[in-house]
């Protein structure tokens, strides 16, 4: 649970990072990359140590790769719509059950 609420934590600054310039479209391109390297920085401060954790207590990588994949998705979500101000349509929502279920077979035994 802690890997996963680290990686929570680390994607809600990944996604500032990368997407959040774009409602800023009149800074500068240099600007805008040195804020975004900046947040950056603490998106790692919380994502190697849940990826290290998360494969300390058995969880390998490619589960670790899936989770964050779909924690990223949903964090994306919720920045698009608030932020963004983005329409959710309804075939995200099917290629969020797909994922879901790609969670379920990576995880199967």
């Amino acid at each position: 649970m802690r890997t996963v609420v680290l990686l929570l934590i680390s994607n809600i600054f990944m996604t500032f990072a990368w997407y959040g310039h774009l409602k800023h479209n009149n800074t500068a391109l240099w600007k805008a990359i040195l804020v975004s390297w900046g947040i950056a920085f603490f998106e790692y401060c919380f994502q190697v140590p849940a990826n290290r954790l998360g494969y300390q207590e058995g969880i390998n990588g490619f589960q670790l790769k899936m989770i964050q994949e779909v924690i990223t998705l949903v964090v994306f979500s919720v920045f698009a719509i608030l932020y963004l101000k983005e329409q959710f349509r309804w075939n995200y929502l099917v290629a969020f059950a797909f994922l879901i279920g790609a969670i379920y077979f990576v995880f199967k035994k």
